[in-house]
């Protein structure tokens, strides 16, 4: 029986509320980085994963906040977001920093800052740059923003699970530094893709080009990362789900309305990503959309793998 409830944290407990592909991979970083992880998550199965990671699980947030000082939220939704709140709220626990590393609409991460505010829980807003893979090798990067001392306060933590982080100002800043990122992002994943898939037309072997291409002036990021899946084929491993990164592009497209920003690039690779729901791959990675390009074209060539099993 943890008794928790009746206990201080201690100075190197830490709290994750979300324990899916990002809220695991950073709770078994900060497992490795010598924390105390304090975990919770609707589905059992996570809760059973950070346990037998080493942490310890729990079914609320409100035990989380009572067990550590510094928690985490890596969350699916502004409903998810609400109901965690509440939850914080009802542990009643003293000097709380929380830091919302979730992509999710400004309002609502402004919202849920004012309701802990009023509870004295500080939130810091503090997406994260880099895909669930990424998260597993601790190749993340925090945008923080918020209060600069609670940021400060939290640098241990970033760097338990992440190779950077970046102080960008006010609250919410962090959310608008993240969706320009994601644009890119959202535009690469389909450039990468068009740009192996001609290749591979062109009798090129796909491993070949993104080893040579990811080296020079035409790599990107999302080359390297996504690159390798489109090749393998592997996209049913999802790092980055085509159903979530639907929510992302949402957000970017709101921001771009709001601020009467031009963006033809997005406009023209919004279609693909909704093409791939509408084949099916919305539980894929978004690196699905090298399927979506193969589709147009009447079908996979024989490619990667393809290629080895048919010789």
């Amino acid at each position: 029986m943890n008794n928790s409830k009746n206990k201080a944290p201690a100075r190197s407990a830490v709290g994750v509320v979300g324990l899916g592909i990002m809220g695991s991979a950073m709770s078994a970083n900060l497992l490795k980085a010598g924390f105390e992880v304090f975990g919770s998550d609707p589905v059992a199965r996570a809760r059973r994963r950070l346990a037998d990671a080493g942490g310890t699980a729990f079914t609320s947030a409100t035990e989380v906040a009572r067990a550590a000082r510094f928690i985490v939220l890596s969350l699916p939704s502004e409903a998810a977001l609400e109901a965690v709140c509440e939850e914080l709220v009802a542990a009643a626990a003293k000097r709380l920093v929380v830091a919302e590393t979730s992509t999710l609409p400004e309002g609502a991460k402004r919202r849920a800052h004012d309701l802990l505010a009023q509870h004295g829980i500080t939130l810091l807003d503090c997406p994260l740059s880099g895909t669930g893979a990424q998260a597993v090798n601790r190749d993340l990067a925090v945008y923080a923003s918020g209060e600069a001392a609670a940021i400060k306060a939290f640098a241990p933590v970033f760097e338990g699970f992440a190779r950077a982080r970046y102080d960008v100002g006010a609250f919410g800043n962090g959310t608008r530094m993240k969706l320009v990122a994601n644009l890119l992002v959202a535009i690469h994943n389909v450039s990468t893709a068009e740009a192996i898939l001609m290749g591979a037309r062109a009798g090129l072997d796909p491993a070949q080009i993104v080893k040579v291409v990811a080296d020079g002036a035409g790599g990107s990021r999302m080359f390297q990362v996504r690159g390798p899946v489109m090749v393998e084929r592997s996209w049913d491993q999802a790092t980055m789900k085509v159903s979530t990164w639907q929510k992302d592009m949402r957000l970017i497209n709101d921001l771009l309305q709001a601020t009467g920003t031009p963006a033809p690039l997005f406009a023209a690779c919004m279609p693909v990503y909704n093409a791939a729901m509408a084949l099916g791959h919305g539980d894929a990675d978004t690196a699905a959309v090298f399927a979506v390009l193969e589709q147009m074209v009447g079908g996979a060539p024989a490619t990667g793998k393809r290629r080895k099993a048919r010789s």
